[in-house]
């Protein structure tokens, strides 16, 4: 689903459609497309021999010196007219960056009175080419055989024989880099800057909110003092893994702010506008982000998690080898979805990764049941005043945690009148190009504090859109819960009345009795699912304000659904405990099941498969996806309505 944050870009589309290659012979030895006709802004400057045109003749004309000069004095003094009617005579000052208004005797370039037009511009590199001509399929075989030994090993089993769990830091072998000005040692780990003292835990890469990177969360982040490895006297039978997509660009609309229209206002104005100061490199900045897809650093993000998980649970293959079947993971048919499925899967399996498994793909579109996409089929999500509560509280919090920076940054763009919705898109921004071309000029722009503030906006947008203050949150996703529940009891959902798709709910699509389940989804429906489990520790502190920032609050976005964020499922057999015992391990952070009715306070956060089931039935049937999805009521804005369990005002009786 698209991101409550982020909006088309106003510029148009370009056609992206791939024909595919025929044998030698014909599409292979077809020439490139013609490049586009329209004539860009440096075709405009260039003079005919520059833009490889060939000079015509022309009839020579009998002018006499004479009349060129005058034609050329003539012409400079209209020229000079014309700026000092336009500027004054500050129009032959010289100034320099954050001088604005002063005369400037010292020797320095001369600055240019107004942003070039091409400021703001989207800039897209269209790879790979459409028909490109050197393209030779029979030539380039993927195999040709000779491949030498093949014996292999046994699958490993990091997660229960290393003496230590490999935590992530979020990096990704360090693929992104940080402001110079918040930059140390490690990377993530930012000291200092221009504009104060920063506390030695701030992390900026972890302060976006769902844009950041995923990361582990330390130990007893979420209260429970133990680690992913199993407790003593237990072993690890099966997984069950819930995964969102990785970093992708910017989706294509937002409720509020969003790079693309900032990009575009600026654009629109850049006759009017000169930046100085810190805000200099926007005279020559362009928009280079896509829309939807996933960044090259996405696509790194999911080949690494499928590693890891492979490292950490392939023993677990062992199974299907014992059954001579192959497991099953699903995702959905959203670009950015299928493809980080994909990822992982390579990360995991190893390329070629055909029939080492099956890769199921539901359809995300409207009158299509998905449980990994349930707002298709829920009506009451499309009325924002619903689905969409965030939008209230962050435009408020924005106007009381920005309002400095917009002072600040104001100054430094005269011509120009910054909005706080234009410095939120600032923030937004630089958390896109970081995680889409691996730097941002824009993050050095705002104090740790700031980025404190930008971390919350985003709490508070998921809270009450997508998690425990959302009336449609339980709703959406309790239809994945219902299949939770059926292949932790290897029994089939007998009434398909929520967001479950009864076509594909069949021994080969859907199977029961696997040990290794692999679901990829978006982070809203992370957050669904989090709600309709009932998992109450993330709800503890109450309704989100947005006045400030709660003191240890406990629903934090950034470590609950970042990028490629994943939720594990452990089920595990002990000799301590009687029966088989369930764990929700969210990015490596132990949640507490105590919320969930019946299961104990346990040190390793285990609930017995038992309990933790009979709780998720009462839920399931509590749950009226008619009324909640397709029901009458209504909800105002603001704190004159609230809920901490994600569902609507109850059903008249």
């Amino acid at each position: 689903m698209s991101s409550l944050f982020d909006r088309s870009r106003e510029v148009d589309e370009q056609e992206r459609s791939r024909a595919p290659y025929d044998a030698p012979g014909s599409a292979e030895r077809e020439a490139l497309l013609p490049s586009s006709t329209h004539e860009t802004y440096d075709d405009a400057l260039s003079s005919p021999k520059e833009k490889g045109l060939a000079q015509q003749e022309q009839p020579k004309k009998p002018f006499k010196y004479s009349h060129i000069s005058v034609a050329f004095v003539t012409g400079a003094v209209a020229c000079v007219l014309a700026q000092l009617a336009i500027c004054g005579p500050s129009c032959f000052t010289p100034r320099l960056p954050g001088t604005a208004g002063q005369v400037n005797h010292a020797k320095a370039p001369l600055a240019t009175p107004f942003a070039p037009p091409w400021v703001g511009s989207s800039v897209s590199h269209n790879y790979p080419p459409t028909r490109p001509t050197n393209v030779y399929p029979s030539l380039f075989p993927t195999s040709v055989g000779y491949g030498g030994p093949t014996p292999t090993g046994a699958e490993p089993i990091l997660i229960a024989t290393a003496p230590a769990y490999p935590y992530q830091g979020g990096q990704c072998a360090k693929q992104m880099v940080p402001p110079t000005a918040f930059a140390s040692d490690d990377s993530l780990k930012l000291k200092g800057s221009a504009k104060g003292k920063n506390s030695d835990d701030f992390r900026l890469f972890r302060s976006w909110g769902n844009l950041s990177p995923w990361y582990s969360n330390r130990k007893g982040a979420f209260g429970i003092d133990s680690t992913p490895q199993p407790p003593p006297t237990c072993r690890i039978t099966g997984l069950h893994l819930l995964h969102r997509h990785g970093a992708r660009y910017p989706t294509q609309w937002a409720s509020y702010g969003g790079p693309a229209p900032f990009a575009a206002r600026l654009h629109k104005n850049a006759a009017k506008w000169n930046a100085t100061g810190e805000l200099d490199f926007l005279n020559e900045w362009t928009y280079k982000l896509g829309e939807e897809l996933l960044t090259p650093f996405g696509r790194k993000q999911l080949f690494d998690l499928g590693l890891s998980y492979r490292m950490k649970y392939g023993f677990l293959l062992q199974n299907f080898t014992d059954s001579n079947t192959l497991p099953v993971f699903r995702t959905e048919s959203q670009d950015r979805m299928l493809y980080s499925a994909l990822n992982f899967a390579i990360g995991f399996f190893g390329y070629p990764i055909e029939h080492q498994y099956q890769q199921s793909i539901t359809i995300e579109s409207k009158g299509f049941n998905n449980t990994l996409a349930p707002y298709m089929t829920c009506p009451n999500t499309e009325d924002r005043s619903k689905s969409d509560r965030g939008v209230w509280y962050i435009k408020r919090w924005a106007g009381k945690y920005l309002k400095d920076a917009r002072e600040r940054l104001s100054a430094q763009i005269p011509g120009y009148e910054l909005s706080i919705e234009d410095i939120y898109s600032m923030q937004q921004t630089c958390a896109y190009e970081t995680v889409a071309l691996g730097y941002s000029k824009f993050c050095e722009l705002f104090t740790q504090e700031e980025w404190e503030g930008f971390n919350y906006a985003l709490d508070l947008a998921f809270w009450y859109g997508s998690a425990y203050g959302s009336p449609v949150a339980r709703v959406q996703g309790i239809g994945w819960v219902q299949e939770l529940v059926s292949r932790l009891t290897k029994t089939p959902i007998k009434e398909h009345n929520t967001s479950t798709n009864s076509t594909l709910h069949n021994p080969i699509t859907f199977p029961l009795g696997n040990s290794l389940y692999v679901d990829a989804t978006h982070e809203v429906v992370v957050l669904n699912i989090l709600t309709a489990l009932n998992l109450t520790s993330f709800s503890a502190g109450g309704p989100l304000p947005y006045t400030h920032i709660p003191k240890d609050r406990t629903f934090r976005v950034a470590e609950l659904a970042p990028f490629a964020t994943n939720v594990q499922f452990q089920l595990l057999a002990c000799e301590s405990v009687p029966g088989e015992q369930i764990r929700v391990i969210i990015n490596d952070g132990v949640a507490p099941l105590t919320g969930v009715r019946g299961c104990p306070e346990q040190k390793d956060g285990m609930c017995s498969v038992d309990t933790f089931v009979a709780a998720q039935k009462e839920t399931i049937e509590k749950t009226d996806w008619e009324w909640e999805c397709h029901g009458d009521w209504t909800v105002p804005e603001g704190t004159e309505w609230e809920t901490t369990t994600g569902e609507p005002p109850k059903k008249p009786q």
